[in-house]
């Protein structure tokens, strides 16, 4: 079943063309990855599945209703959250509590009153309210947190704030889930078990968009690829096959790709 489809999808910044005729299809259950070399549009692209950015032209559809143009806190309340690059936690809470400030009931809420309600109101009084709690340790648990549930975010290692950002994000409810470099930085052991996480995530019945330059990781768990170069998707399908595809080779991986992997 589809759950989410892009057609023609571009996206121009003054004269700038991020993202040109971009189409795919991202099926209910499945785990896709989204490469290309920097610059490539990756992130232009979940910022427009997203609502942070609305397309020039072309429309995204998830499922099967056209949400292009729709803003991020009305793309959210329908199911899909989103990680960054560059990790987004509150450094001045613990783990519990930053999980606790993204479970409200975004339906019932608009943006700006979610600030107010979620920070101020969860941050300051979480603990009295134990159905909250109760949920908060469970998506800690999912990602591997619970032995720092009070442990304030900023002193965190790297690591853990990564998984910190995915329990916060799983604490919307989505059913697809936007992954923006979840394993950037990390070494070996840490990928390893990042990817066990999010397959652990797939397993729950949750669909994942996800953004990796990290190959090990991505030829792990992606049920397809889609490569994107300046903008243009130049591949997709199989990953051992986009992996292998001598475009993607040049135009990505590089001459020596195989070797190093």
């Amino acid at each position: 079943m589809e759950m989410l489809k892009a057609v023609e999808v571009t996206k121009k910044f003054g004269g700038l063309v991020a993202l040109k005729s971009v189409s795919f299809d991202l099926n209910q259950g499945e785990i896709m990855g989204l490469i290309g070399p920097n610059g490539a549009g990756k992130t232009t692209l979940i910022n427009l599945i997203s609502g942070a950015f609305a397309p020039t032209s072309g429309s995204i559809f998830y499922g099967g209703q056209i949400i292009s143009g729709l803003g991020a806190h009305k793309i959210n309340t329908m199911g899909v959250a989103r990680t960054f690059q560059v990790v987004r936690i509150f450094k001045r809470l613990t783990a519990l509590e930053n999980v606790l400030v993204a479970l409200v009931d975004r339906s019932r809420e608009g943006p700006w009153s979610l600030v107010w309600g979620s920070f101020f109101k969860r941050a300051c009084a979480y603990n009295q309210d134990d159905q909250a709690c109760a949920k908060a340790e469970r998506l800690l648990a999912s990602v591997g947190l619970s032995r720092y549930r009070n442990e304030k975010a900023e002193n965190l290692p790297y690591a853990l704030t990564k998984r910190l950002e995915i329990a916060r994000a799983l604490a919307t409810g989505p059913k697809l889930l936007l992954l923006d470099e979840p394993s950037s930085g990390l070494n070996p052991r840490e990928q390893n078990e990042q990817i066990q996480i999010i397959k652990g995530i797939n397993a729950q019945g949750i669909t994942i968009l996800i953004i990796e330059h990290v190959m090990k990781v991505i030829m792990d768990i992606s049920h397809r690829l889609i490569v994107l170069h300046y903008g243009q998707m130049i591949a997709q399908g199989q990953p051992q096959a986009v992996y292998s595809d001598p475009q993607v080779v040049e135009a990505y991986l590089g001459g020596d790709a195989h070797a190093a992997s």
